[in-house]
């Protein structure tokens, strides 16, 4: 099982390219692919969903350009797409029902997996309420389960924890864990901590460019022995936030206990630290736009 994405380019109006010589190889796993808002993570996830076409390069689905045969990624394909909707006044189970005739699972089959995945996202006790009576968390439960439906060999989540509570993501990604071992999964977000949680490998991207492809260790080699913990008074804070790359601030009685990313010692009572993800996502994040 293999997915590749080769030089794969999406043009927008006005010369604006969304993605640009964009090169991946993935196998069964989890990928966490990261970055900021507007960063290219979800123009990438619709083309690789078949729900848009590259302007250039190709992406091939087991040897199959799935541009030419969309279809043959999409009878094995979850997506779970930023903007999902859900029909108001059908409760999650009529709406699962709905969603898995599309996919083409009917009966004891779709009746035995719809229940297995309403205990899996916790929402046994809400199942038979409107979904236009659900929070966003809820709505975004039954959204990861329409896209579990088919028990899919790609399964494509862009920012599945937005609106989910602690419990919630932490359930998520333990999900994303457990099925990961004989399928891909690509899970798309700028939360650097759901991506720490559960990737087997990262790829960062910016400005819709690939910055990096790696195993998560791998990211944090660039900056040992740069990360440093320090306390500032809450005047110099400003300042502080002018001049380094600052992962995390927590203000205590003694002043502002500051998480910093620097080639040199920033502070007087500054100590290194063991770098964190944060950190060196950060780091690469800050260097690209600076040589940008």
């Amino acid at each position: 099982m293999e997915l590749v994405i080769e030089n794969v380019g999406k043009k927008y109006k006005g010369n604006f390219w969304g993605i640009r010589n964009f090169n991946l190889r993935l196998q069964p796993g989890v990928l966490g692919l990261l970055g900021q808002n507007g960063a290219g993570k979800s123009t990438l996830m619709k083309m690789i969903a078949t729900v848009t076409k590259p302007t250039e390069g190709k992406i091939i689905w087991n040897g199959i350009d799935i541009a030419k045969k969309p279809n043959e990624v999409r009878r094995l394909l979850g997506y779970l797409p930023q903007d999902f909707g859900v029909y108001p006044k059908l409760n999650a189970i009529e709406f699962l029902e709905y969603i898995a005739a599309v996919k083409g699972i009917t009966g004891v089959k779709a009746k035995k997996r719809i229940k297995e995945l309403i205990e899996v996202v916790n929402l046994t006790q809400a199942a038979k309420r409107p979904i236009g009576s659900y929070s966003g968390g809820m709505k975004q439960r039954v959204g990861i389960a329409q896209a579990l439906l088919n028990d899919p060999k790609l399964l494509i989540v862009d920012e599945p924890t937005v609106g989910l509570d602690p419990e919630e993501r932490v359930r998520f990604r333990n999900i994303l864990t457990d099925i990961s071992s004989d399928r891909i999964v690509i899970f798309s977000t700028h939360i650097v901590s759901d991506v720490e949680s559960t990737a087997t490998r990262i790829a960062l991207i910016c400005k819709g460019h690939l910055l990096i492809d790696s195993e998560p260790e791998n990211l944090m080699k660039p900056i040992e022995g740069k990360v440093w913990e320090c306390i500032i008074p809450s005047s110099s804070l400003n300042e502080f936030r002018k001049k380094y790359i600052i992962s995390s601030t927590i203000r205590r009685s003694d002043g502002v206990h500051i998480r910093v990313v620097s080639d040199f010692k920033p502070y007087s009572n500054s100590k290194k630290c063991t770098p964190q993800l944060e950190d060196a996502y950060l780091y690469l994040i800050n260097n690209t736009d600076r040589r940008n």
